[in-house]
């Protein structure tokens, strides 16, 4: 009953009527979307030639609304953003800007930014210019510039930072230390090597 042709299958072309002409007429068009339209069009081409026309701009593939990149010369920022049921386990993180940790990650990375949510957990080695900690982070950190440990932040490990900020209620512990001026510019070179 299920394997019959007629019975709604999935590469079946769907027609609307409610599609609208400039001038108010209605006529008939193949529906798409951005996903299935190849399967679609492909489908429509062996059944009618008409049907394999381009879509109206009612049913075109969405264009983004926002450039790539921001105004002013600016790049736009590489953001990864681990939700909160993700675990993204022995991965080398390079190449992004911003991680935000919403979930479980065990990693490696070097970047720039690092915000731990409160229900977020991060175990690994990181050497990063700023870390926000919101929830925990387990293993060896590296905040070139700055620390913040919020009220409901943990960290434990081997700690190493430029500034530290640490919220009433918010735990450090394990060794932790500062780091001088010169060992902030060696990391910082290594980061971002010329």
């Amino acid at each position: 009953m299920f394997n019959k042709p007629s019975f709604n299958n999935r590469n079946d072309v769907v027609t609307r009527k409610d599609v609208r002409t400039p001038n108010g007429t209605s006529t008939q068009q193949p529906v798409a979307d951005f996903t299935t339209r190849g399967a679609l069009q492909a489908a429509a081409a062996e059944t009618t030639p008409h049907a394999a026309e381009p879509a109206s701009s009612a049913t075109a593939t969405p264009t983004p609304t926002q450039p790539a990149a921001e105004t002013g010369g600016n790049i736009a920022e590489a953001r990864l953003i681990v939700g909160p049921d993700v675990k993204l386990k022995g991965a080398e993180i390079l190449d992004c800007d911003t991680l935000v940790v919403e979930g479980r990650v065990e990693a490696t990375m070097d970047s720039r930014v690092i915000r731990i949510a409160e229900q977020g957990s991060f175990t690994g080695k990181v050497s990063i210019d700023i870390a926000e900690i919101h929830g925990s982070f387990e293993g060896d950190l590296t905040a070139r510039q700055q620390l913040i440990v919020h009220a409901t932040g943990r960290v434990s490990g081997k700690i190493r930072y430029g500034k530290l900020v640490i919220d009433e209620g918010g735990e450090l512990c394990g060794d932790i230390n500062t780091l001088n001026e010169n060992q902030c510019r060696k990391s910082a070179s290594r980061a971002c090597p010329p």
